[in-house]
C-alpha cells in the first residue's frame, strides 16, 4: 500500500519526537491565592513584570519539550528566538539529528525540515497541525511561555506567582519559576498546557533577553 505524503510527514515528526521521549509526572495541584489584599499585590507584581517583558522585544529560550496528541507523542528540544513580531522555533532530536524549523511573522509562516519540502501558510498553528498532526499553540506561545497573562484569565499561587492561565482554549499551568537576575524578572521554568487531548510540556533551561 502506498504511503501518502501526510503519512510520511507524520512518520518523520513521530520519529523526531520519540527519539528522546521522556515524560514526567503531571504537576500536582496547589492552593490558589484568594486574600483580596494579597491578590491585588500579586496582580500589581505581575503587571510590573509584564511591562518589563513587553519592553524587551528581542528574546529567546532553550527548553525541553514533550508533546502528546490523543495518547501519542514524544519529546525533544525547542529553541525559540523572537525579534519583535517575527519568531523562529526549531525542534530537534539530538539522537537522530533530525529537526524542523518554523518561522513566522505578520505575513505568514514557513515550515521546513519535513519530508516533501517546505510548506507555507497564513496560520502557523494550522500549518504545523496539517503538516505534522501536532497541536502546538505557536501563535500564543510567545505570551504564555513568558508568563504573560494580559490576554487570558489568570490565577495566582499563595506565594504570589502566576499559577494558571486560560488562553485561546488552552489551560496553562506554571509549576516552577526561575529567580530573577539583575533587572530580569522571575521567568517560568516548568509549564504544562492542555487543550482537549493535546498536551504540551516545557522545561526551560535558559532564557535570553537583549536590550529594549
Amino acid at each position: 500500500m502506498m504511503t501518502t505524503p501526510r503519512g510520511l510527514l507524520l512518520a518523520a515528526c513521530s520519529l523526531l519526537l520519540t527519539a528522546c521521549a521522556s515524560r514526567g509526572p503531571t504537576l500536582p495541584p496547589t492552593a490558589v491565592l484568594q486574600d483580596p489584599a494579597a491578590l491585588a499585590a500579586a496582580q500589581a507584581a505581575q503587571a510590573t513584570r509584564e511591562a518589563w517583558l513587553q519592553g524587551h522585544a528581542s528574546w529567546g529560550f532553550e527548553a525541553r519539550v514533550a508533546v502528546s496528541q490523543a495518547g501519542k507523542g514524544g519529546s525533544g528540544r525547542l529553541d525559540w528566538q523572537q525579534q519583535a513580531g517575527r519568531y523562529t522555533a526549531q525542534l530537534s532530536a539530538p539522537v537522530t539529528r533530525q529537526s524542523w524549523r518554523l518561522s513566522a511573522d505578520g505575513d505568514g509562516a514557513l515550515l521546513e525540515g519535513l519530508a516533501g519540502g517546505p510548506r507555507q501558510g497564513g496560520d502557523a498553528d494550522l500549518l504545523l497541525r496539517e503538516a505534522t498532526g501536532w497541536d502546538i499553540p505557536v501563535q500564543t506561545l510567545s505570551d504564555w511561555a513568558r508568563g504573560i497573562a494580559a490576554a487570558g484569565r489568570a490565577e495566582f499561587a499563595t506565594n504570589g506567582q502566576l499559577q494558571t492561565l486560560e488562553q485561546a482554549g488552552w489551560q496553562i499551568r506554571y509549576g516552577e519559576w526561575q529567580a530573577g537576575q539583575g533587572d530580569t524578572p522571575t521567568m517560568p521554568r516548568r509549564i504544562e498546557a492542555q487543550r482537549g487531548e493535546s498536551k504540551v510540556r516545557l522545561i526551560v533551561d535558559h532564557w535570553q533577553f537583549d536590550g529594549p
